[in-house]
């Protein structure tokens, strides 16, 4: 159901507390005074801590600093007309004692009145003896539609002459407030830089909106497939479902694809991976700090996970990157901490199975054995693949990948096969590692690196994979038996 569809149904059923969730006061009021002067034909009255009671010549400035008084003052007016009531930031005292009284008592004495009073906030703090007395919606960013009518008429206002396709620019800008969107035109326009800049601008913004959040990251990618030695089935997988997210697909009547569980022993390429899903797929790449969802505040590590979930839909189309998921939830380690890991868990496990939105979800793991149960079940994600150690063809590729970007003119004069032999157990990383250590000795010794010099550098490394020789045993069966897919 619609915003404003939610919101008249609300106010015709007489429902007397409305708190709405959003950043965008300005916006809400704009399309809360359409949709009363429209459909109700009310009075509005809208306050404010600082200048109080605003909007009525009558009242100007009235209830001032006093939240209590802006609650009595509805009281004092009369009840044979249809009023709406808008209370800015007054989740802030809704925890006060005198305000929990009040607003219990309006709730009596106004629940026959056609009353609506709209509490306006930027994030939910609704006191447990209130929760049955306040209905709570959230006002959405604007869509693709809004957006566009938006930007035709800044264009058409502001005489811009650039030929731009809008309903990219619209797309681009999903997810971003309208007064974002505004300030953006305004620096295009500023710059008088070219057309395309724009595009460059909203990533840059993105980037800063994103910054602020402190647990998700903007990350510029710039791999590609071709920088992916072997992984040749996850690499099909990935190109059967390049347009997955077009409108093509959806007319077509594909469902959304939910997301990836990528497992394996570090090196392996889960990570860049990762960041090539994102750049094969031009959408952009949200890393989630996993770590930085757990907070010491009660309660704190819950709301962390849904601001979480919903700046990813906001952003979307997007693929969200978890790493190393399996260190936050674990199944032999998450006992002592009072049930919070399994809280946050069971809300990002409800999400994956019912998400909506295009958020393409790409989960990492070093130890999927640890990892509870109920992750791995099917629908959770589109499948789950295990990125083995690299085999000699795949040895090959990667050395010839790294080679080629040292000694893009040269390469050839690397013995890779040979190289490539020597490397055995040896993960895609290592076998970059070693060339790193080459040219360092040979820089040392201000010379061109060899074949020798790699050769050394192979004989000093010991692969990870003699330490986790278990679980790579048990991941291959766990691929025989078809729990997880082989992604080379």
């Amino acid at each position: 159901m619609r915003f404003e569809q939610q919101l008249k149904l609300l106010i015709s059923s007489r429902h007397l507390f409305i708190y709405i969730l959003t950043n965008e006061e300005e916006r809400l009021e704009h399309v809360i005074s359409r949709l009363v002067c429209q459909e109700f034909d009310s009075n509005i009255y809208s306050w404010d801590f600082i200048d109080g009671y605003t909007n009525n010549p009558n009242y100007l400035g009235y209830a001032q600093r006093n939240p209590l008084a802006a609650l009595e003052f509805i009281e004092t007016l009369d009840f044979s007309s249809t009023k709406v009531f808008i209370l800015k930031d007054f989740h802030l005292f809704m925890n006060d004692i005198s305000i929990i009284r009040k607003i219990k008592n309006l709730s009596t004495k106004l629940k026959n009145i056609n009353f609506n009073i709209i509490i306006v906030s930027s994030e939910i703090n609704i006191p447990i003896l209130l929760k049955d007395r306040i209905s709570l919606i959230e006002f959405p960013k604007p869509n693709i539609g809004e957006i566009n009518s938006e930007l035709k008429r800044l264009f058409s206002v502001l005489n811009i002459k650039y030929k731009l396709d809008l309903d990219n620019l619209a797309f681009a800008c999903r997810g971003m407030s309208m007064d974002f969107i505004r300030k953006l035109i305004a620096k295009l326009v500023f710059t008088q830089q070219s057309p395309s800049y724009i595009f460059h601008l909203i990533t840059e913004e993105k980037k800063q909106f994103i910054k602020q959040t402190d647990i998700l990251h903007f990350c510029s990618v710039s791999n590609t497939l071709q920088d992916i030695g072997g992984l040749f089935c996850l690499k099909q997988w990935l190109q059967k479902r390049s347009n997955a997210f077009s409108k093509q697909a959806q007319s077509y009547g594909l469902p959304i694809p939910k997301g990836l569980l990528l497992v394996g022993i570090q090196g392996t390429g889960k990570s860049l991976s990762a960041k090539v899903i994102a750049q094969h797929w031009k959408l952009p790449l949200l890393r989630l700090d996993v770590g930085k969802i757990f907070g010491g505040v009660v309660g704190e590590s819950e709301k962390n996970i849904r601001k979480v979930i919903k700046l990813s839909e906001d952003l979307s189309p997007c693929v969200l990157w978890i790493d190393e998921i399996d260190k936050a939830f674990n199944r032999f380690t998450n006992n002592s901490d009072s049930g919070t890991s399994n809280r946050v868990l069971s809300t990002l496990l409800t999400w994956l199975s019912e998400k909506t939105k295009q958020v393409f979800v790409v989960a990492t793991a070093n130890d999927v054995l640890s990892l509870p149960s109920e992750m791995l079940r099917k629908g959770r994600f589109d499948e789950i693949f295990f990125l083995n150690l690299p085999n000699l063809q795949e040895r090959e590729m990667i050395f010839q990948i790294h080679l080629m970007k040292v000694r893009p003119l040269t390469w050839k004069q690397y013995n890779i096969n040979h190289l490539s032999k020597l490397t055995n157990s040896f993960s895609g990383s290592e076998i970059q590692q070693s060339i790193i250590e080459a040219m360092n000795n040979a820089f040392y010794e201000k010379r061109d690196f060899n074949n020798n010099d790699i050769i050394n550098a192979i004989s000093d490394i010991i692969p990870l994979a003699f330490t986790d020789h278990a679980k790579i045993e048990s991941m291959q069966e766990w691929a025989k038996l078809g729990k997880v897919r082989l992604a080379s």
